[in-house]
């Protein structure tokens, strides 16, 4: 029942970021007038930047 709860927590959580993204996202773009609000590069980044939080994550409860 508690792991449950993290997980329905945790992507809650998760959804709300994800959404508060694209809107941020969404308005860089109609911001500067074109349809791509993110490019290859700034994705790539993005994404290391992500693992490193998850790995960051996973390592909290290690002493």
């Amino acid at each position: 029942m508690k792991n449950s709860r993290l997980l329905l927590g945790g992507a809650l959580i998760g959804a709300i970021i994800g959404l508060i993204a694209a809107l941020l996202l969404n308005r860089r773009a109609e911001k500067n007038e074109s349809e791509t609000a993110i490019t290859a590069g700034e994705g790539i980044k993005l994404g290391v930047l992500v693992f490193g939080l998850l790995r960051a994550i996973s390592s909290l409860g290690d002493d």
